[in-house]
């Protein structure tokens, strides 16, 4: 185990025993990608990495047990599809438990069934999901997971660039994403997604990007992000197509003072669901409150979206270290929308912006 697992294990065991949890359970998800920087192929097998407050041990499938070795020295229980994972799974939890399991952490997105074979062994243990453990640590990122989200967010800008020139008249929406992509590819990001949505399209909040014409007066909202060494980028930008419509700059600058809003708002001690109110407040004075139908921001790391929640219902506490995106939006329906989105790490004096690309409106001309 090298120095940073080791680490990041004496951390998640200090956290168990402030909560006197007796035993995690990690299916093959971003939590164990997190914890020890790979995770094994997830499929129907059952595959549960499971933690004690003195000892690890995986149920491994036979078959991926030889490709996950390369990658851990961790106590494999394994088990071949004509043995069932029955005995693997009695055996390990005997050599990382040794007796009564009362309280279980169990990793929220594993498969169900997983879930439901180990609590069955558990005899009636209290259970919870990784909300206080490994996703409490995932949220505070390091120095090293700030410099791979800044990197990225370098590049997330430059294609951004590439998507203001590419919005020209008579190009299509899946035109501007595909010239973002090979921006990403050209730099070595692999694209995650894309939401290129015109006029009416940007309405809807997680508009598919589709075949549909840019002309004239449209405005875009490109939404886009990409990654390398397994962190993302997430950025929205607005592009007017040719010249600006007229109804458009009044709504941008609502949603720009939503924004700046939110962002002074944020601070370490503040509940979450006060930057949502910050930015909520302000488009709702200003008459727009019903076309904001989302939260104002989620978490970003080796997913791109996780904790913490920057929504009205969020009583997580900001602290430093935590990464999270500021994206309020107006949605008209039959219009246009609006949504500009910056991803921030929280510093001890406020929230550092990742971003060094204006929020301003393009025109694809300039």
């Amino acid at each position: 185990m090298n120095e940073v697992v080791a680490q990041k294990f004496k951390r998640l065991r200090d956290e168990m025993s402030a909560q006197n949890i007796d035993l995690v359970a990690l299916g093959p998800t971003a939590h164990t990608q997190w914890l020890l920087g790979y995770s094994p192929y997830p499929d129907e097998r059952m595959c549960l990495l499971l933690i004690s407050k003195e000892s690890e041990a995986f149920v491994m499938p036979a078959l991926n047990a030889n490709a996950v070795r390369e990658h851990t020295d961790i106590e494999f229980f394994e088990w071949a599809d004509d043995q069932g994972p029955t005995a693997a799974l009695e055996k390990a939890l005997a050599k990382v438990t040794g007796g009564a399991v009362k309280q279980v952490v169990l990793d929220e997105t594993m498969r169900a069934d997983f879930a439901l074979n180990l609590l069955d062994k558990l005899d009636g243990a209290a259970h919870q999901f990784t909300k206080s453990t490994v996703g409490a640590l995932r949220m505070r990122k390091t120095e090293a997971e700030y410099e791979l989200l800044k990197l990225n967010a370098q590049i997330a800008d430059e294609a951004q660039a590439i998507a203001a020139k590419t919005a020209r008249p008579g190009v299509t929406e899946h035109d501007v994403a595909e010239a973002v992509k090979e921006h990403f590819i050209s730099k070595g990001a692999k694209p995650i997604f894309d939401i290129v949505g015109a006029n009416e399209n940007g309405a809807f909040p997680h508009h598919h990007t589709s075949d549909r014409v840019l002309k004239s007066g449209d405005v875009v909202v490109v939404d886009i992000g990409g990654a390398t060494k397994g962190y993302p980028s997430d950025i929205t930008r607005m592009v007017a197509v040719d010249t600006l419509r007229d109804d458009y700059q009044e709504v941008h600058d609502v949603v720009e003072a939503a924004v700046k809003a939110a962002l002074a708002a944020c601070k370490p001690g503040v509940k979450a669901s006060d930057v949502d109110k910050a930015a909520r407040d302000v488009i709702t004075e200003a008459g727009y409150g019903e076309f904001f139908s989302h939260r104002t921001g989620h978490g970003l790391g080796i997913e791109i979206h996780e904790e913490p929640y920057i929504s009205a219902s969020s009583d997580v506490i900001l602290d430093e270290g935590m990464v999270f995106s500021i994206e309020p939006g107006i949605y008209q329906p039959g219009k246009f929308g609006i949504r500009l989105e910056e991803i921030v790490y929280m510093r001890a004096d406020g929230p550092e912006v990742l971003s060094e690309r204006s929020r301003d409106i393009v025109i694809s001309k300039d």
